[in-house]
């Protein structure tokens, strides 16, 4: 294997872990703050044909990128008013939210399934482009996947170094407390919920205008389930949510690879290696129930309203 291979298959690996890395990151503010939202996977559906759509007709990857990351925050408002509201149960509604998703996508779809964009241009800056080895590994994307690393920042940054990083944090373990000090629970709940909810409208976004610029129905393929599970393997913690991301999207690119060196392995077991990646990842962590414990919200799933206590 010669070095342009290894480093078309790393570029190819960070390119492919970046619709992860926006919905993860999404999905662990929104559980920081205690809710549990399943629905990633048709909020990802909705950002990725609303941001087709307005990119087709206008050309233009900021209005995609806007309509998309709203599209996505719609579908969280849904979620958020069923079970910060109305306090229904957050997995029953997480479900539907993405069920609901998926046929409303498709439906959305509909004129667009023969449309092909232009996709996305990599970004060249003069020199650090050009440069052996680091200009291709480093400086070879498009705007989208260095937006992801920005983001990883920013979530690192607001969880850990902020005030609001650590009432929201707060709010996850212990709702009670904080609402008896006078903080907006539910409204603190809310924004998280919404940006949670834009994150995989925008992930959804990278998928169908950069990564494969087509509209096909159905074409997260899992990835929102995926970005769920990733949030527990990274023990919700950014960084690991950040390196677990990049781990499946190579996973994802192996399949595309492993025979082309010579590994002959039915192609519907490589297509099934994300996913039994996920299920081995998904056991393995729940063995370790006390570090589980020890960095999951305490108050995840629970349903909350200050009229109770």
């Amino acid at each position: 294997m010669d070095l342009s291979l290894v480093l078309h298959i790393m570029v190819a690996a960070v390119a492919a872990g970046t619709p992860f890395v926006f919905a993860a990151l999404g999905e662990l503010v929104t559980e920081k703050s205690g809710v549990l939202n399943l629905g990633v996977e048709g909020m990802m559906l909705v950002g990725a044909i609303t941001g087709f759509i307005a990119m087709a007709k206008s050309g233009s990857l900021l209005l995609a990128v806007v309509s998309g990351m709203a599209a996505g925050a719609a579908m969280a408002a849904v979620f958020g008013v069923l079970t910060l509201t109305l306090m229904a149960n957050q997995v029953a509604s997480g479900l539907a939210l993405t069920i609901f998703g998926m046929g409303l996508s498709a439906f959305l779809g509909l004129d667009y399934t023969s449309f092909a964009l232009p996709g996305v241009a990599e970004l060249h800056l003069p020199l650090l482009s050009d440069l052996p080895v680091i200009g291709p590994l480093l400086f070879s994307y498009d705007v989208l996947v260095y937006s992801s690393v920005v983001l990883f920042v920013a979530v690192s940054w607001f969880l850990y170094k902020t005030r609001a990083g650590l009432l929201l944090r707060g709010i996850g373990e212990a709702p009670e407390s904080a609402h008896a000090l006078g903080y907006n629970v539910i409204g603190i709940r809310y924004l998280a919920v919404l940006f949670g909810g834009a994150m995989a409208g925008l992930g959804g976004v990278y998928l169908s205008v950069a990564y494969t610029p087509v509209w096909v129905e159905g074409m997260v393929a899992g990835r929102g389930w995926v970005s769920l599970a990733l949030v527990v393997f990274a023990t919700w913690r950014p960084l690991r949510v950040m390196a677990g991301a990049y781990l499946f999207g190579g996973i994802t690119i192996a399949q595309f690879h492993v025979q082309g060196f010579g590994i002959e392995i039915p192609s519907q077991l490589l297509s099934m290696l994300p996913y039994i990646a996920t299920i081995i990842v998904l056991v393995v962590i729940s063995r370790d129930q006390q570090t589980i414990r020890l960095n999951s919200p305490a108050s995840l799933g629970k349903t909350y309203h200050p009229e109770n206590q």
